[in-house]
């Protein structure tokens, strides 16, 4: 039997001017000023706040923080049912990012608690006797948040009230931020390579902390930090502050032999055989997962989520629904029967219709049948399930006036330009038919923001359904994974591109290209497949590895998991990539399409500061304007 982390969450900072939410709602319902620092002289005390370290991340990843991290890239456009959470952060027409609407404020108060938590664990690590690799958690936590922070917002303060990563008690209502460099060299590299050296290099519980978890968010934050240095398109930082680009090529090379260290010194982590078994709800908590923020169906109490409907709010885990079409108006061919009806299955779920992909995701980064990497991530095939929902009928007439039965494809998305969306209107989602099928299908080329292939890989999972549709409705209990094995080679292999060294960049990518190519099993066919193509995909790689290709690699191999925005505000191409998508309109009957643009400011490099801090801060005019990043407006 395995034994997890149990979590819990605790906000243990006082600190009002750096949070957006109320820390003490979250620990006993009641509002508190300040916090007694010997709460972490007792044992009860460094452990809830050890657990609260791994819970914090429950209160952002899995929530509207992921419309922050995909929206507005190229990988996810604005879909039907949008609203500002998703318009704004899209940088197109539709919509205005300020402080009150960007959604990287979902993290803004959440870290900051959890620093301070941080903050009184470290300080009061001696007179508890905490072992050495226990306080390593806390540094890496502390370190983890401030990386992220720092991404989105460039300089943040490190001195929450009472000095510099010194635990705070009482609330303080001024704060000064410091910039970009310090918050790397002060805390996130210290914290880090303290991390990897003291932690243990299996985790004392299944999901806490390794020496290879955090070597692979050191790597990621030398690699980010020597682009920061190298600045190659003079992108503004604030606060203002000198960078060396010099000294970029020292931070790629430690990016480059961090990683190789995690990769040569595997532990208890691998890559899994295919991409499909990696990404399998029945397989979660496998050897590729490294850190993630924990669910489980066994217990609502342990899960802090309603696992009966939930409401949409942290700690629940529910960002899939965003990127979930309402699949369920599809009707068969008389127009009578809903074929495939909402069920708690991976590749079904909540539809909330918020976020649709780009048609470039499909005709530039996944186009290639091969690649295991498409069919394991995208829900292609809609399969009827309407005996499950208490229709009786053994078969249904569908497209052509054929019939489907239970578990026949009854909606397909696919590259096929037979496609007449005009023989048949009664399947209500404006689907085509093709000659001698008996599914509808929808072309891969002009699929619309209404109706679009759902992302498979983050679908519900749940094992109590007994035979029927199960709870939809409920949040997701799957784990969401925050880091995983192979990101360590895509780390490594685009540190070697910025070092020239190509060699190093292709037996990078390499492993990941083989397993790609691998296949036991087809989730679109609904069958085993065992074929291997990984030859074939290493020899399609280019010649010449460049900044952009590691980019193609990374979509193909982490679609849809939180990070595409940092990986193109890292490199400094998001413009380039995300600047014009193409996609179509909002009503299922419309195939026309359009190419969209979307206007990046410079001023959109950093989040707007949340408004919710900005309110709780007692300066001057002034001081509130400078606190903010330039650009955005100070109410």
């Amino acid at each position: 039997m395995k034994n997890y982390i149990k979590y819990s969450i605790m906000g243990l900072t006082a600190v009002a001017a750096l949070t957006a939410t109320s820390c003490g709602d979250i620990l006993d319902e009641q509002p508190r000023s300040s916090y007694d620092p010997s709460f972490f002289s007792t044992e009860k005390g460094v452990e809830g706040g050890l657990t609260s370290l791994y819970a914090h991340t429950r209160y952002f990843f899995g929530q509207y923080y992921y419309a922050y991290q995909e929206n507005g890239t190229d990988e996810y456009t604005w879909g039907q049912s949008a609203d500002g959470n998703f318009k704004d952060n899209d940088y197109d027409e539709s919509g205005n990012v300020n402080p009150s609407s960007c959604r990287a404020d979902a993290m803004w108060g959440v870290c900051f608690s959890n620093i301070n938590t941080a903050n009184g664990i470290i300080e009061n690590a001696a007179s508890t006797g905490l072992s050495e690799s226990l306080v390593a958690e806390a540094h890496f936590f502390r370190a983890f948040d401030y990386f992220h922070l720092v991404q989105a917002y460039g300089g943040v303060p490190l001195d929450l009230g009472s000095g510099e990563l010194k635990f705070n008690t009482t609330a303080a209502r001024t704060s000064v931020r410091n910039t970009v460099a310090e918050v790397y060299t002060k805390c996130i590299f210290p914290d880090l390579e303290l991390a990897v050296d003291k932690l243990p290099e299996t985790p004392r519980k299944t999901g806490a902390l390794t020496k290879n978890v955090a070597r692979l968010f050191l790597a990621k934050a030398y690699l980010t930090y020597g682009w920061w240095l190298e600045n190659p398109k003079k992108i503004d930082t604030y606060p203002a502050c000198e960078r060396n680009a010099a000294d970029a090529k020292t931070y790629f090379e430690k990016a480059y032999n961090t990683a190789k260290a995690a990769i040569d010194n595997k532990g208890v982590y691998d890559l899994m055989p295919t991409y499909y078994e990696a990404h399998l709800g029945a397989n979660d908590h496998n050897k590729e997962q490294m850190l993630y923020a924990d669910h489980t169906e066994k217990s609502e109490e342990y899960d802090a989520q309603n696992h009966g409907y939930a409401s949409g709010g942290a700690p629940d885990n529910f960002c899939v629904w965003f990127a979930t079409c309402n699949y369920t108006d599809l009707r068969n061919g008389d127009g009578t029967i809903s074929t495939v009806q909402r069920e708690a299955a991976q590749a079904y779920g909540r539809p909330w219709t918020r976020m649709a992909p780009t048609h470039e995701v499909f005709s530039k980064y996944f186009a290639d049948e091969r690649d295991s990497r498409r069919d394991a991530t995208f829900v292609l095939t809609f399969r009827a399930n309407f005996n499950r929902a208490g229709v009786p009928a053994k078969e249904v007439v569908n497209a052509n006036g054929m019939n489907i039965k239970e578990g026949d494809a009854a909606l397909s998305f696919e590259f096929n330009d037979a496609v007449n969306y005009t023989s048949n209107t009664k399947n209500n989602v404006g689907a085509g038919e093709v000659p001698g099928r008996s599914d509808f299908v929808v072309n891969l080329k002009d699929f619309n923001r209404r109706l679009y292939p759902n992302l498979w890989k983050l679908g519900t999972y749940r094992t109590d359904n007994n035979g029927g549709m199960g709870s939809p409705n409920g949040a997701i209990t799957r784990p969401f994974v925050i880091a995983k094995f192979s990101e360590l080679y895509l780390i490594a292999a685009e540190a070697a591109v910025k070092l020239n060294n190509q060699t190093n960049a292709h037996d990078m990518l390499k492993p990941l290209r083989e397993r790609a190519g691998k296949w036991s099993y087809s989730q679109n066919g609904g069958q085993p497949l065992v074929v291997d193509y990984s030859q074939a995909l290493v020899d399609a790689m280019p010649a010449t590895i460049t900044i952009d290709y590691v980019l193609d690699e990374r979509m193909r191999e982490l679609y849809g998991e939180c990070m595409r925005r940092n990986d193109l505000i890292r490199t400094q191409t998001w413009e380039e990539r995300a600047t014009t998508y193409t996609q179509c309109g909002v009503n299922y009957s419309d195939h026309s399409p359009q190419t969209f643009t979307r206007k990046i400011e410079k001023k959109h490099w950093l989040s707007p500061i949340p408004q919710g801090q900005i309110d709780a801060l007692v300066m001057t005019e002034d001081e509130r304007v400078a606190y903010q990043n330039p650009g955005y407006v100070v109410k």
